[in-house]
């Protein structure tokens, strides 16, 4: 590989880093709610009826106190809140407030329209061929072997 030659997880996170912060600044622009990018991403894994923080922590693949603390301050932004669980006396449902309902609604219609950028920068068959490589089936890791 060529020194100066950026690896393949590099460009995977300025991609990201571009998606995430034309996303945030829409939405100030919005008028929405401010959410950091890490914040941002449990939206993404929230299912509509709730989820118990312990299935937001392996969604995201982080601890379940960083699941946590991200839950707690979106709570206190008011875009989500914590319910009983009816399947569970123990647990709590983590569901967006009608204001996170509105806010997770403009940030997919802005990630929409900032696919459709991407596709006028790069073209259409560039864009369709990295969402096809990216839901590929990329099977487990390989495990790291000596050397």
């Amino acid at each position: 590989m060529h020194p100066s030659r950026r690896n393949l997880p590099q460009l995977l996170g300025e991609a990201r880093r571009w998606f995430e912060d034309a996303l945030v600044a829409a939405l100030a622009e919005a008028g929405a709610t401010p959410v950091p990018p890490a914040q941002a991403q449990l939206f993404a894994v929230l299912d509509a009826d709730g989820t118990t923080v312990s299935t937001l922590a392996r969604r995201l693949g982080v601890t379940r106190q960083t699941a946590h603390q991200a839950v707690h301050g979106l709570i206190a932004a008011g875009l989500l809140e914590q319910v009983p669980d009816p399947a569970s006396a123990r647990q709590r449902l983590i569901r967006r407030t009608p204001e996170g309902e509105r806010t997770h609604h403009q940030a997919v219609a802005i990630l929409e329209r900032l696919e459709e950028e991407l596709a006028e920068r790069i073209g259409r068959e560039t864009v369709t061929a990295l969402r096809a490589a990216l839901e590929a089936p990329w099977g487990s890791p390989p495990a790291a072997g000596p050397g």
